[in-house]
């Protein structure tokens, strides 16, 4: 049989089919009745290859068995077994069936066709004129014998119980540690009658069938006497052999007095087919061999096996057998098995010959020995061959076509009734067998390819485990991008310190090779649930907001990148970078702090670029650019106070006034200007002019945003008093670095008792900042309120810039200040008696002056001119500050 199986669809039903009570019945060139579990009968036309009709019946239906005159249909049901009349209710003239053809007639089954009602009927068998039902009741198995009436009768009233016997419920044989502990209680009992060979043929009256329909088998007659027995065998008695859940095979005979069930074997698991089959060639007397199979694969060969003379010379051999299990359904085909697994349907050859181990008697179970004809047929059970065909939960009787190949008609578990027919090997019908010469090369074949097979599965399971994890970290990705991105488009400006990825910086100068330079020192922090992995980035951009003068110096950026392996949460990373060299005055500069993940790190370029090539919105919004995903963290400003360089309180810098700290530097500075040609015939005095800048804060607003110092007590010296506002501001204004980095407190460099900070600026020039307390508008208040309590802090230097750029930091420092305090309606009313329209119109007349020095060179106004009215200004503006509250 050379080939691969014809499988043809004849049906979908659409419904998921229960493996335990699905059932399908195929009576021979006629029609399929099939039931999957639930409460209807299908009727399929096989000729007219369509489904003519659907039975719902009261209840989930467990078996159905048709009447050999094909008039009737019993169906068993948990309230009892129903007859239905399929001829009458069915349309059989040709015009009913051209108005029907597109669909199935559905046919409700009322109480009034109820033939038996027994409740828990779970198996039916139609034998002669009696009606055989299995239930289960009070621990019992009842076997249940009735008379079918004759034709004309009405089946409520004259379904007669002829006997009914019973056998205790036995659950010793389930094995409860395997899954379908619950399925094996629920599925369907084996229900079978066996007949002699040599009964004569029933006649055309008669209902007993000589054929293997509907679960009647025949066995010869030798068989058949050694294991029922010579008085079933004398009278021709037809043998019921019912295979139960618990895997006993018990058995009675209909025709004797005194019935009495009898136990002839146990396979000690549910039974799942009973059938006979013809091991001998050419078929003399019938099968001669009864077959039983169990779920999990156990198979049992009962066959006439020689015995000792004394006994007679011939007894029952039982020969035990596995099979690749679990079996779903199967069917027996002369010599040859079919059951299914429920992903395969295989076919087996049974072994044949006389018996491999001759029992003592009928009933007893074969101790079987290590024997080589036990050896054999073991092996020959275990050489079933698949059919390619998978998800079969139910099998018809197997019937011949005209060439004389073996069709089945199947249930899939996904509702599908088709007809499988296999190949066709001529006279020899049996399974393909290679000669012995092939054998150990179809091994070394299959081997090698089960070995690429394994080598390709390897292969795609690192695939599959690379793509997770690449996965696994685009999501994470992705989730840190919708993090940042949400809190930067909710429009709310979160606190620094409430970012769930922030930054800050502090700023070092250091020394090497007799050259001063500062240092930045950038710190990531990592506050959010997500851990930064390959392939992050963290970018600082430096951009001068401002340049110097100098020949060949222009105003660029520069971008520093610090790729990391993992940054988990709650862990910071340090970078440093240079920032600017002695005498830089390019302040102050802007850091644009980001993260930046590459694509291409991760799935390489192709990959990164069919993922750009995927949409535009997601590149758009994720800033995807040159595959690299680019988020925005802080920007941060570096100004005059962050690069100043505090000198420690010393005698020179009390007594200091306006001269350059460094005589050298000063020599150096005046030599530059008389070579440039400025200066040229002139010295440049030893005194320097002196630029200054103020600013003023009131006290109120200090002592409410700034965290003063409580009292330390020590415990070997007295009580130490907390510092003054006015030290307080100034240690305030050195310690606060970019993002809110401590710089750590320079309290040690301001003179004890004393507000007056030296220091020395990026440019080389000496600045002093100075720090006391006010009152404003002690003229013009009233006596009753009193002056308003302020602190000035004053920037002094040689250097127009550095005042420029001190009184800048601090202004811009102070904001912050104003972002924490609320307005207070009582001061704004006190500073409106505290002269504020005088400042108001004094800061008039100075945006008067400085609209005419816009005026063009054009109208007589000359560039010196109008540079030194702005300077005026500028003065006019830093000696009179506006009071901050």
């Amino acid at each position: 049989m050379e080939g691969r199986c014809a499988v043809e669809t004849w049906a979908e039903f659409g419904c998921a089919a229960s493996t335990c009570t699905a059932k399908v019945v195929f009576t021979v060139g006629a029609e399929v009745l099939l039931c999957a579990g639930s409460d209807e009968v299908h009727v399929f036309s096989v000729q007219e290859k369509k489904l003519t009709a659907v039975l719902r019946c009261p209840g989930p239906v467990g078996d159905l068995v048709q009447s050999d005159d094909k008039q009737l249909l019993y169906v068993a049901c948990d309230s009892g077994v129903y007859s239905v009349n399929l001829p009458s209710l069915l349309p059989r003239t040709p015009d009913a069936l051209a108005d029907d053809s597109s669909r199935a007639a559905v046919l409700e089954i009322s109480s009034d066709r109820l033939a038996v009602g027994e409740e828990g009927v779970c198996s039916v068998l139609l034998v002669g004129a009696g009606l055989l039902t299995l239930s289960q009741r009070d621990a019992l198995w009842w076997l249940t014998l009735y008379k079918v009436p004759v034709s004309g009768q009405s089946p409520a009233s004259s379904y007669e119980k002829l006997t009914e016997l019973s056998v205790p419920v036995v659950s010793a044989g389930l094995h409860a540690d395997t899954e379908g502990d619950q399925k094996r209680l629920g599925r369907r009992p084996v229900l079978i009658c066996v007949h002699s060979s040599d009964e004569p043929p029933p006649s055309s009256s008669s209902a007993l069938s000589s054929s293997s329909q509907d679960g009647h088998y025949r066995l010869e007659p030798v068989l058949f006497k050694l294991l029922f027995g010579v008085d079933a065998a004398l009278v021709k008695s037809p043998i019921i052999l019912c295979g139960l859940p618990d895997g006993r095979l018990c058995f009675f005979p209909l025709r004797l007095p005194g019935l009495r069930v009898r136990v002839l074997h146990s396979l000690e698991q549910p039974v799942v087919l009973i059938g006979t089959s013809v091991v001998t060639e050419p078929d003399v007397g019938g099968p001669q061999c009864l077959v039983a199979v169990g779920a999990l694969g156990r198979v049992v060969l009962v066959r006439t096996g020689e015995g000792r003379p004394d006994l007679g010379g011939k007894v029952a051999g039982f020969t035990e057998g596995c099979v690749s299990g679990p079996v779903v359904c199967g069917c027996v085909d002369r010599e040859r098995l079919y059951y299914s697994t429920g992903s395969d349907l295989l076919a087996l050859d049974l072994p044949g010959g006389p018996a491999e181990r001759a029992g003592p008697g009928r009933g007893d179970a074969v101790d079987h020995g290590e024997d080589t004809s036990t050896k054999t047929a073991a092996a020959a059970l275990q050489s079933s061959v698949s059919l390619n065909v998978c998800r079969v939960i139910a099998l018809a009787e197997p019937t011949h076509n005209t060439a004389g190949a073996v069709e089945l008609v199947r249930l899939s578990a996904r509702g599908r009734l088709q007809r499988i027919t296999l190949p066709n090997g001529g006279e020899d019908t049996g399974l393909p067998r290679l000669p012995s010469a092939q054998v150990g090369q179809r091994v070394r074949d299959l081997l090698a390819a089960i070995g690429d097979v394994c080598e390709r599965a390897s292969v795609l399971k690192s695939n599959i485990q690379s793509k997770n994890q690449i996965l696994r970290h685009l999501n994470q990705v992705l989730n840190i991008s919708f993090l940042l991105l949400d809190n930067k488009n909710s429009g709310e400006q979160l606190p620094v310190q409430e970012k769930p990825i922030r930054c800050r910086a502090v700023t070092r100068w250091s020394r090497l090779l007799q050259k001063d330079s500062l240092n930045l020192t950038c710190v990531l922090e990592n506050s959010s649930p997500y851990g930064l992995d390959r392939g992050w980035r963290f970018s600082v951009t430096v951009f001068p907001l401002s340049y110097s003068n100098a020949a060949g110096v222009e105003k660029s950026s520069r971008t520093f990148s610090f790729p990391f392996l993992h940054l988990h949460p709650g862990e910071t990373l340090e970078v440093s970078l240079p920032l600017a060299a002695a005498g830089d005055t390019s302040f102050p500069v802007t850091l644009s702090c980001s993260l930046i993940f590459s694509l291409n790190s991760l799935l390489g370029e192709e990959e990164a670029s069919r993922l750009l090539a995927s949409g535009d919105s997601v590149k758009s919004r994720l800033g995807l650019d040159s595959s690299c995903v680019s988020l925005a963290l802080d920007t941060l400003t570096v100004d005059w106070l962050d690069a100043l360089q505090v000198n420690r309180p010393t005698a020179s810098h009390r007594n200091m006034t306006s001269q350059p700290t460094d005589s050298i530097q000063a020599f150096l500075s005046t030599r530059q200007v008389r070579w440039s040609g400025r200066g040229e015939g002139r010295a440049e005095s030893a005194e320097r002019e002196q630029y200054s800048a103020s600013v003023r804060v009131s006290s109120e607003l200090l002592s409410a945003t700034l965290a003063l110092k409580t009292p330390d007590v020590d415990a070997q010296g007295p009580e130490v008093a907390p510092p003054s506002l006015c030290i307080s501001l100034l240690d305030w204004l050195l310690s606060q670095g970019p993002g809110g980095g401590e710089t750590g407190p320079r309290g040690d460099a301001i003179a004890r008792g004393s507000s007056v900070v030296h220091a020395q600026g990026p440019d080389g020039h000496a600045v002093k900042l100075t720090a006391k307390e006010v009152n404003v508008g002690e003229e013009s208040v009233e006596k009753a309120e009193g002056p308003l309590a302020a602190v000035e802090v004053q920037v002094e230097s040689s250097s127009m810039a550095a005042v420029c750029g001190l009184h800048h930091a601090v202004l811009r420092r102070v904001q912050t200040l104003l972002q924490r305090d609320p307005e207070k309606a009582a001061s704004t009313l006190r500073v409106e008696r505290l002269g504020l329209r005088q400042t108001l119109q004094r800061a008039e007349g100075l945006l008067q002056e400085i609209q005419q020095c816009r005026i063009p060179e054009a109208f007589g106004v000359s560039r010196g001119r109008m540079t030194q009215s702005l300077l005026s200004v500028y003065r006019q503006l830093r000696e009179n500050p506006l009071l901050i509250i």
